[in-house]
């Protein structure tokens, strides 16, 4: 009985799926963008918004109670008003990834460990700590989307690439190509937002030619995109031979005796920013682990 409920359920959640994810205008999902501003955000060397980040993202993870997951949300919604980038902006790269987190958290609200039982139907038992790890394990996921995105949007691709290229930078004692997979961790980021536009206007193009890319059952749709998704590997494979015949023609051998036009210092407002995330990240972690 239970394996037939969990069958059933997974029908139910593709159908909504179906229903949900309607094929619509992808470049608005802002996605690897950075938008040029003046804020306190934009000037924070990257090198530093890179570690921050990281460990804002592991504290994230590690925090296990509402005051906790409250007070990191508090200080998301802070730096996404010191990033001066619209709220609009941020919810449009949560189209996606909003949806998986929200279906992931009713899953984990079927799987409770404790005796505490709020609510039973047949194979179907809610506990007091499956709904305690459903609401983590959704706002995680958000607040974790959220921090990269604001490291994208305030972040400018070749600063960013220096500044992986500048933290990884001890690697390359041990003959790791330092300078080729920060490029590469760039160029790909900065792919995501080139072919989401790319697949917009294939879809579109589709449209007018007739497509229904939106009617019909799962199966159809899935079948009447698949031309979509042929049509834009070709296209990323032109754009990225473009791509590779433009660094040729610029002359560019890797990093071996390159200079940057903008050389990475820390200021004092990195300073002040790791000593403010010093004093919120530690209590905050002794709290969570005590």
């Amino acid at each position: 009985m239970a394996v037939g409920f969990h069958i059933d359920f997974g029908k139910f959640i593709i159908k909504r799926l179906s229903k949900i994810c309607r094929i619509k205008n992808m470049k608005n999902i802002a996605i690897g963008q950075y938008f040029p501003g003046n804020s306190v955000l934009h000037k924070i060397d990257p090198r530093v918004k890179i570690l921050l980040t990281i460990f804002y993202t592991i504290l994230i993870f590690v925090v296990d109670s509402y005051v906790g997951i409250a007070a990191i949300g508090l200080a998301t919604f802070i730096c996404i008003t010191l990033s001066e980038v619209r709220l609009i902006t941020y919810l449009g790269s949560l189209k996606i990834i909003g949806l998986i987190a929200l279906i992931t958290s009713l899953v984990n609200l079927l799987y409770g460990s404790d005796e505490k039982v709020l609510f039973s139907l047949y194979v179907i038992k809610i506990t007091e700590n499956s709904v305690k790890l459903s609401i983590l394990v959704f706002f995680r996921i958000i607040f974790a989307v959220l921090a990269s995105s604001q490291l994208m949007f305030t972040t400018m691709p070749n600063d960013l690439s220096h500044g992986i290229e500048r933290l990884i930078m001890p690697l390359k004692f041990v003959k790791v190509p330092v300078h080729e997979i920060a490029m590469m961790m760039t160029i790909s980021l900065r792919f995501v937002p080139i072919l989401l536009e790319e697949s917009d206007k294939i879809i579109m193009a589709r449209k007018a030619r007739g497509a229904k890319l939106e009617q019909g059952s799962l199966k159809n749709r899935i079948k009447a995109f698949l031309p979509v998704l042929m049509l834009l590997f070709v296209s990323s494979f032109r754009k990225t031979n473009d791509l590779a015949t433009a660094m040729d023609c610029r002359c560019y051998r890797g990093g071996e005796g390159r200079t940057k036009m903008r050389v990475l210092k820390l200021k004092f407002l990195d300073l002040f920013c790791i000593l403010v995330f010093s004093t919120f990240f530690v209590p905050l972690l002794i709290f969570c682990v005590y």
